[in-house]
């Protein structure tokens, strides 16, 4: 793949409408971007205006954009033995993938649950259960359900690749399904990513226990908290744990040259220069 062909973006603000996303992508010599469609912090969320979606086209055409993904909302639990918890986060998940499809999103990037007071057993067959739900309103479009690897901290699931496995075992056949690889939280778990030969060891891994036909896409993130801590907070390029290394080893190996690349680093106003920081490194 050309260097200006690499897919490689931030999580972008939606402020002021979803378009806005798309344009300060474009400003930032972006390639894809990730956004969130509505309102992250709340349940009640609603359809994105006609309007509002034609913006959206028309700013996506300007742009040239590829492989925009949606990151769903952060109160989200599908794994949750809550009734009330699981009903709203099935309704806000719902509502999210069909925001999804007025967009045409490639993806959709959730955290896949936390177990809270059951076991780590039930909450990944609940998140399962919860995922075949939507099996009908998927099909309706194009986005694909991607499983955000996690860092282990408190009660979530999803920090080792044989429970994304698992999720994936069960899910797939009823929605399109696949997972998005954080490097912060894969690091924080336990799975080394500072230099060629430990993102090498790892993709092995998770070749043999996922399947790299299932990795769609890439959070780029440094780690402010150190080596299989299960603390989740990322830090900017090279000045977190992983280090430099790590993220030139990630833009040159073969496996994952072609996957697209999602900054969620805390400094945006140094965002641009790291895009090319990664793009040069390629």
């Amino acid at each position: 793949m050309k260097k200006e062909k690499l897919l490689i973006g931030a999580h972008t603000s939606a402020a002021g409408g979803v378009h806005k996303a798309v344009l300060e992508g474009g400003e930032l010599g972006a390639t894809t971007i990730q956004l969130f469609t509505a309102n992250q912090k709340q349940w009640n969320t609603k359809p994105i205006a006609e309007a509002e979606v034609e913006r959206w086209f028309e700013a996506v055409e300007k742009t040239g954009l590829q492989k925009i993904m949606s990151h769903d909302s952060y109160l989200i639990n599908l794994g949750s033995p809550k009734p009330d918890i699981l009903e709203k986060s099935m309704k806000a998940f719902e509502n999210e993938l069909k925001r999804c499809h007025q967009l045409d999103l490639t993806y959709l990037n959730f955290h896949p649950g936390a177990a809270t007071t059951a076991s780590r057993e039930e909450c990944l067959d609940q998140i399962i259960a919860s995922l075949k739900q939507f099996e009908t309103l998927a099909s309706e479009g194009n986005t694909r359900l991607l499983l955000e690897t996690t860092a282990g901290q408190g009660t979530t699931v999803g920090n080792g690749f044989e429970e994304l496995a698992y999720i994936i075992k069960g899910a797939k056949g009823h929605v399109p399904i696949g997972v998005c690889i954080d490097t912060c939280h894969i690091f924080c778990a336990g799975y080394d990513v500072r230099n060629y030969d430990a993102w090498d060891k790892t993709l092995n891994q998770f070749d043999k226990i996922i399947g790299l036909e299932h990795l769609y896409a890439l959070h780029v993130n440094d780690s402010m908290k150190p080596f299989d801590s299960r603390r989740d907070r990322h830090a900017s390029l090279g000045q977190g744990e992983i280090g430099i290394e790590g993220f030139k080893a990630m833009m040159q190996h073969p496996k994952l040259k072609e996957i697209p690349k999602y900054l969620e680093t805390p400094k945006k106003e140094i965002w641009s220069e790291e895009i090319q920081l990664l793009r040069e490194m390629a």
